[in-house]
């Protein structure tokens, strides 16, 4: 699978938000309270392209990621944030959490009003398991990404059904934190779109 840099993953999504959009990322960026941080004087009068470049530079190839998806989620882009994660598991993109800025919005775009703050994936857990059908992939993808190791990959890979295979995801390994579920359903964003897309409008 190719390989997309950071910084191409970053310029794309800079280049897609609208100018208002990019005024409220970058004003949201300069408040972080956290370090490592960016001063005024680094990014002032800088076009987009050497806006990422000096996030790169700060915050680390390994964190920027996570950084700007904070951030686009703080100014209510949440399509965006989400869009760019699955770039990232996607093309093999690192994204490794960095420290939450203390009072830092949790919430999840698909955390919807109604839903009792309750994951996509464990609202949609009947459907998923039943609609599912591409199921290599999104284990490549556990398994790239740590959410099961090679010996868990490989028993489920074993099992007869996508069915099981899906029940045995929800059994064990979805279980071990909300992260694990935000890598899944990443992954069914890429693997799955219509069916995720279909559930959405639920």
């Amino acid at each position: 699978m190719p390989y997309k840099t950071v910084k191409a993953a970053l310029t794309d999504m800079f280049e897609d938000l609208s100018d208002q959009d990019f005024s409220r990322f970058y004003h949201k960026l300069l408040d972080r309270r956290i370090e490592p941080r960016i001063r005024r004087q680094r990014i002032e009068d800088k076009d987009r392209l050497d806006i990422a470049d000096v996030m790169i530079s700060t915050f680390t190839e390994a964190k920027v990621v996570h950084v700007v998806v904070e951030i686009l989620r703080d100014i209510g882009c949440n399509q965006e944030a989400a869009d760019l994660r699955a770039v990232a598991i996607r093309f093999r993109v690192p994204v490794v959490a960095a420290s939450p800025e203390p009072g830092a919005s949790r919430t999840k775009p698909w955390m919807l009003l109604g839903c009792h703050g309750k994951h996509f994936v464990d609202r949609h857990k009947v459907e998923l398991i039943r609609r599912v059908s591409n199921i290599g992939p999104i284990l490549d993808d556990l398994l790239d990404e740590d959410v099961i190791q090679q010996e868990v990959y490989e028993q489920i890979r074993a099992l007869p059904t996508t069915q099981d295979k899906i029940r045995e995801l929800y059994s064990g390994p979805l279980k071990a934190s909300e992260a694990c579920k935000d890598i899944f359903y990443e992954s069914l964003q890429i693997h799955e779109k219509f069916l995720i897309d279909d559930l959405k409008d639920k």
